[in-house]
Formats: structure tokens, C-alpha cells, sequence
């Protein structure tokens, strides 16, 4: 029988009694996010076309991308709320349904509305997973591999990264941009293949509800959590949303080496991840200290020396490399935080990092336009200062012996 510990002091609690990992099953929940931000990304890549065959501009075309991202925001704190007497096994398993049905309508879309709806069903799925899990992965190994554990699930982030864009761009310009998302459903599928074997039968533990939301809003340690999510992630996306202006206007790069300069930061993204949940095994506020401090050095190199293409390439490739430490770092805070409503709390987080996104693409657009392309380093240099030091000043800190 699994049991969490009660509450207790961050990086104290146990957070599973489970003896033997069951990687099988935290490799399908890899796939599963692999297929889901594959599936988020597409748009980016294939923007332009979409918007011709569906008769839209590309700022039309484009809110299917804000579509998703205001649905995964609302989302995660509910689905745990609303499916918490069923199996997680079936509600992951009803999820990937889910992404499969969009991907299908989204191959099939002959108008915008259609094409919406699909990115809706993509949002529902992908803010109720990403909420669960942490939680699921917590029931799956022991304590001392968790970290581990989730920096196997975020690679399948750290890989969609890689691949999604210019393997989407790639099929869309041989076979339309339908073929992308119908690659994108063959991932789905075989997703749902993997988890109805390797996912065991895990019947609801945690009682997530409104009221749990609002008591783990109560709770200090949870707090500063969400602020730290904030501060770090609005700085990183208000930097890296707006960094091909700043590669095209200020460093004067061409299209090809654009693309290599961002194929090098999916690759540090992808190394970057298992180097931050090495870290995250010892200390989650080190993992997320290191990766907020060496971004906020890197933005500032940006903000003075970004005219440099030696410079911008290394920067932006190792910028990818620092991100990696984040979304494990955060991951494993918040369930050490909140070991009895691991899904609530990572509802919370995921909220959390939405918000963020949303937040920091805003606020680095403003500085954008008012100072023009440095203007999003300049706002991920203090927001990524400013959370790194909450952090260091008031992150977990591992039990003494």
C-alpha cells in the first residue's frame, strides 16, 4: 500500500513507500507529455499555412495557441477535483483519448471554429495531466529516485522542443499541415498503447477539492513556491518568446543559422534536463538557483553583447541548457510541499506556470516594443534575479541527517 507522509517541513517528508520503480510506466507518461507538447507546438511552425487553407489571418490562426493555453491554465486545478473518485489510471488513460480526438480534429478542421474546438480538447488534456503527474510518478517509485523519475517524464518535453517545430515546418511543406497533426495522433495512439499496459491500477488517494486548494494556498511553503514560478518562468519566456527579433535585428543572423542557433538550445534543453534532475536529487532549490542564475547572467550577456553572433549562439544554446533544471526543480518543490495533495498542488503549479507564461510573453512584448528587441532580456534579467534570490533565501532545504 502506498501512504504519503503527513505535511511536514519541505524536503522532510517521505514522499513514497513504494519499493521497486515501475519505469515502464513512468516511460508512458513521458510519451504522453512528448505527445502533448508536441501537439502544443505544432502551430508555432505551421502558422502560416494553416491560416491560408482555413481562410483566416495568422493572428486569427494564431489563437489556437492562446486557446490552449487559457484552457490548460483552468484546467489543472479542476481536473483533479472533478475526476477524484476515479482510478488515475483511467483518468490519464480518458486524457490521452482526449489528445487523440483532437489531433483528429484537427486533421479533419475545414474552418477556424472546428479548429478551436480541437485546441480546447488539447487544453483540457493537457493541464489535467501535467497536473497529475508528479502525483502518479510519486506512486510509482521510491522517494530517493523521484527527482530522477521526473526528469525522465520532462525529457519528453525536452525532446518535443527538438523535434516538433522544424519536423513539423518539414512535413507540412511536403505533405500540408494536416500530415504534422496526423503524425502528431500515430504519437497519441501509440501513447495510449503504452499506458494501458505499464500504468498500474492506482485507485484516488489524495481528496482534491476547492477547499484544498484554498488551504494549500494557506500554506507558507506552497506560496513562495507559486511566487518563485512567477518570477522565474514569466522572466524566462518574456526572454526566449522574443529572442529571434533579438537574433534578427540585433545580432543580424541569417534564417539557417537562426535555426541552428534554436536547434542548439533544444539540445542544451534536452541535456539540461537529466543534469537538473541529477541536481533536483540532492537539493530542488539548488537545481532551481543554478538555472535561475546562470539565465539571468546570460540574458544580461544578451543585453550587452547580443550584436555578437559567437556570443548570442553560445548564450542561447546554454540558456536552453539552464531551463532544464526548472520544470523538474519546480515539480519536485511542490509535491515536497504538499506530499498529502500532490494533486492539488501540482494543479496549482501547472496554474502557475500558465500564468506565467502568459505574463512574461506580455510583459517582455511591452518592453519590445517600447525599447525595441533587447527589451525581453532586459525584463528576464530582473524577473529571473528577483526569483532566484527568493529561492535561495527561502527554497526547501534538505533534511539534516
Amino acid at each position: 500500500m502506498l501512504e504519503a507522509s503527513p505535511a511536514g517541513s519541505a524536503g522532510s517528508q517521505s514522499i513514497s513507500s513504494v519499493s521497486h520503480a515501475n519505469w515502464g510506466g513512468i516511460a508512458s507518461l513521458a510519451l504522453g507529455v512528448f505527445g502533448l507538447v508536441t501537439a502544443e507546438f505544432l502551430p508555432a511552425s505551421l502558422l502560416t499555412a494553416m491560416s491560408t487553407d482555413l481562410g483566416v489571418t495568422d493572428g486569427a490562426a494564431g489563437q489556437a495557441v492562446t486557446a490552449t493555453a487559457i484552457v490548460g491554465a483552468i484546467a489543472a486545478p479542476t481536473i483533479p477535483v472533478l475526476t477524484r473518485n476515479f482510478d488515475r489510471k483511467r483518468v490519464i488513460i480518458a486524457l490521452t483519448l482526449l489528445l487523440i480526438i483532437s489531433n483528429a480534429l484537427a486533421v479533419s478542421a475545414t474552418n477556424l471554429p472546428v479548429l478551436l474546438v480541437s485546441r480546447v480538447m488539447l487544453g483540457i488534456a493537457l493541464g489535467g495531466f501535467w497536473s497529475m503527474a508528479a502525483a502518479l510518478a510519486m506512486r510509482m517509485v521510491p522517494e530517493q529516485v523521484f527527482a530522477r523519475a521526473m526528469s525522465v517524464i520532462l525529457a519528453g518535453v525536452s525532446i518535443a522542443t527538438v523535434c516538433a517545430a522544424p519536423i513539423g515546418a518539414y512535413m507540412g511543406n511536403l505533405w500540408g499541415w494536416r500530415s504534422a497533426f496526423v503524425a502528431a495522433g500515430v504519437v497519441s495512439v501509440i501513447t495510449l498503447v503504452a499506458q494501458v499496459f505499464a500504468i498500474p491500477k492506482l485507485p484516488p488517494k489524495d481528496n482534491p477539492s476547492l477547499s484544498v486548494l484554498f488551504h494549500l494556498l494557506g500554506r507558507g511553503d506552497v506560496r513562495v513556491a507559486l511566487l518563485a514560478v512567477l518570477l522565474v518562468i514569466s522572466g524566462h519566456f518574456a526572454g526566449f518568446t522574443y529572442i529571434r527579433p533579438l537574433m534578427e535585428h540585433v545580432t543580424h543572423l541569417t534564417v539557417s543559422a537562426i535555426s541552428a542557433v534554436l536547434l542548439g538550445y533544444g539540445v542544451g534543453g534536452f541535456i539540461g534536463n537529466f543534469v537538473g534532475g541529477f541536481i533536483a536529487e540532492r537539493s530542488e532549490r539548488l537545481a532551481i538557483v543554478a538555472g535561475g542564475a546562470l539565465i539571468a547572467a546570460l540574458a544580461a550577456t544578451l543585453w550587452v553583447a547580443g550584436s555578437s553572433p559567437t556570443v548570442a549562439a553560445i548564450s542561447i544554446a546554454l540558456w536552453g541548457f539552464a531551463f532544464g533544471a526548472f520544470p523538474v526543480g519546480f515539480q519536485t518543490w511542490i509535491v515536497r510541499a504538499a506530499p498529502d495533495h500532490a494533486e492539488g498542488a501540482g494543479g496549482l503549479l501547472v496554474a502557475a506556470f500558465q500564468i506565467a507564461i502568459a505574463s512574461g510573453a506580455i510583459g517582455g512584448g511591452v518592453l519590445v516594443d517600447q525599447v525595441g528587441a533587447l527589451g525581453g532580456t532586459i525584463f528576464a534579467t530582473v524577473t529571473l534575479t528577483l526569483g532566484t534570490l527568493l529561492t535561495l533565501r527561502y527554497g526547501p532545504r534538505p533534511a539534516r541527517a
